[in-house]
């Protein structure tokens, strides 16, 4: 899915305002591409990806975490192409880490990043249990998070500049941030993953922000 969106704003006249700024929002959640076959397979290819629009940008910003964590009939897959290797499934953070690899391959060949500059969003950590959680935690007992650990990996690897926006640590203490039993799930199946009080993204956006006025 891709959405543009052109960024302007209303004077004090009422009268528009154009910044000469848009923002391509292109929702790809695992960067490497997922294509259903004529048998209605799903298969995630972990060694390609479409994107070649992304080569023109001025900035970039890449995520990917979340979704890799959706098993059972959550899972948008039902098998994997890996090279010339086809197999069902394996450990997420074997998969993450091929994909990433994929991506950054893609990045050292493809991006000038003297023209383009890139930033990649770390892990939104997850919580085993937020129920009833009103403040955050005073200590963070979770110690790295093994996601970010396979992320910090492969941007080590690169031969071109990706600046990391680590989320991850700051976020581990919000606790209170989610939507709990509040969430579509209900007490059935508590939300610990997705965020929903104001504060934990927000801060993500101003670390962003800070970070593009240094260009």
């Amino acid at each position: 899915m891709q959405i543009e969106i052109e960024m302007g704003s209303i004077d004090d006249e009422g009268k528009g305002k154009k910044y000469n700024t848009s923002y391509l929002i292109f929702r790809n959640v695992f960067l490497v591409n997922i294509i259903t076959e004529s048998n209605g397979t799903r298969v995630l290819e972990l060694d390609f990806l479409s994107v070649d629009q992304w080569k023109e940008m001025d900035v970039i910003v890449f995520d990917s975490w979340h979704w890799w964590l959706h098993t059972g009939r959550k899972q948008p897959w039902d098998l994997v192409q890996d090279g010339n290797s086809t197999y069902k499934d394996a450990s997420r953070f074997t998969l993450y880490e091929k994909a990433l690899t994929s991506w950054a391959k893609w990045v050292d060949t493809k991006i000038d990043t003297t023209k383009t500059k890139i930033f990649f969003q770390g892990v939104s950590p997850d919580h085993k249990n937020c129920v009833g959680a009103r403040r955050p935690l005073k200590k963070n007992t979770q110690g790295p998070h093994p996601g970010e650990l396979v992320l910090e990996k492969v941007l080590r690897s690169m031969k071109k500049t990706v600046h990391l926006l680590n989320v991850t640590k700051l976020s581990q203490y919000r606790v209170d941030g989610h939507p709990s039993v509040y969430g579509f799930g209900g007490h059935r199946n508590v939300d610990c993953t997705h965020w929903c009080v104001a504060g934990v993204v927000d801060t993500w956006n101003l670390l962003l922000t800070a970070l593009l006025d240094q260009f």
